[in-house]
């Protein structure tokens, strides 16, 4: 499956055109936006509907930007799945998520965000390919590193353990973005702002 993920866009509606054009020119079968769709909640309009105007697949998890509600809003305004706390398989391939975020005034306990991520999974356990969606990056990993202020996520860390799934998306850090790094058995992806291709 060709997956195009990003993050951050944080309300840009030129910014969420450009991916829509590039996920229609690369023949992407899903989009996966990784949170911060907004910027304080504003910034709604143009940042779903050019890649359900390209006929994509989208699924997507709020940020420290927006709460669950504006991301419900927009999930059911376009006909899109919100992953916060859920699960999807296409194919072969199990998504679920949450958005781990730790920061802000949208912010969600570790203790939640781990039930969230534990309930999202046990619905794809026995698929052959896992890939897990978080806003935030795990506590320790290499993404902390790059930020004063932006910690990573201890249930975040403790899903990886548990559940052990093959990729993790995130964004939340800017100055990341582009980094990969193995995480135990993960590949943990900062997609960015620009977005990133993966075959899957």
């Amino acid at each position: 499956m060709k997956i195009l993920a990003a993050g951050d866009i944080h309300g840009d509606s030129r910014l969420a055109k450009k991916l829509a054009d590039r996920a229609e020119k690369e023949h992407v079968e899903l989009v996966i936006l990784c949170g911060d769709l907004t910027q304080g909640e504003k910034s709604t309009e143009g940042i779903v509907g050019p890649f359900v105007k390209k006929h994509k697949r989208v699924l997507l998890i709020p940020g420290n930007h927006e709460s669950v509600a504006t991301v419900d809003f927009l999930a059911e305004w376009y006909g899109v799945k919100n992953l916060h706390g859920y699960s999807v398989k296409y194919k072969d391939i199990g998504f679920f998520g949450a958005s781990a975020t730790n920061i802000g005034i949208h912010q969600v306990s570790e203790d939640e965000t781990f039930k969230l991520l534990k309930q999202g999974f046990d619905h794809i356990k026995d698929v052959k390919t896992k890939i897990m969606i978080t806003h935030t990056h795990p506590r320790g990993s290499k993404m902390e590193k790059l930020s004063s202020f932006v910690f990573g996520s201890d249930a975040v860390s403790k899903a990886l353990k548990k559940f052990k799934p093959d990729v993790l998306l995130c964004s939340h850090v800017h100055e990341a973005e582009g980094l990969e790094e193995k995480v135990g058995n993960t590949i943990v992806i900062n997609v960015g702002r620009e977005g990133k291709i993966l075959n899957i």
